[in-house]
């Protein structure tokens, strides 16, 4: 494996350790680790929204009804990749979340930045549902 082999591993693991602390948050109806790992200039996409929305004021806006919302039981986070080239990486990969009323199924793709700092922050987040249940 070559060093940019590595480099790219570790990325990897890095972006997959961030979002997974974030859902662990979040499925237990705290949205801080997204409102934390989010950029200033964040922009947000999901079924919900009639248009993207834009700054980390507006989401934590739209995030702020989360809070407590009922916990999941359970979720995977499945098939992540991270594609990364300079100081931009790209996280996808389907999310199943479990609920007493059943498990639904997301699609994600969230776009990280490295900032000056040296922190890997999201730019760019976008939920779809998977339709195919």
């Amino acid at each position: 494996m070559s060093f940019s082999q590595n480099l790219k591993s570790d990325i990897s693991e890095a972006i997959i350790a961030l979002e997974k602390a974030a859902l662990e948050k979040w499925n237990n109806g705290d949205p801080s680790g997204y409102i934390n790992l989010s950029a200033g200039d964040v922009s947000y996409f999901d079924p919900s929204l009639s248009q993207r929305l834009d700054g980390i004021e507006n989401l934590k806006k739209y995030y702020e009804p989360i809070k407590k919302a009922d916990e999941v039981h359970k979720y995977e986070m499945i098939n992540p990749q991270v594609v990364a080239a300079h100081n931009m990486a790209v996280l996808t990969f389907n999310f199943h979340s479990y609920k007493a009323e059943g498990v639904s199924k997301w699609n994600c793709t969230e776009v990280y930045r490295l900032e000056a700092d040296g922190q890997w922050k999201i730019v760019h987040t976008h939920w779809s549902f998977c339709i195919k249940q």
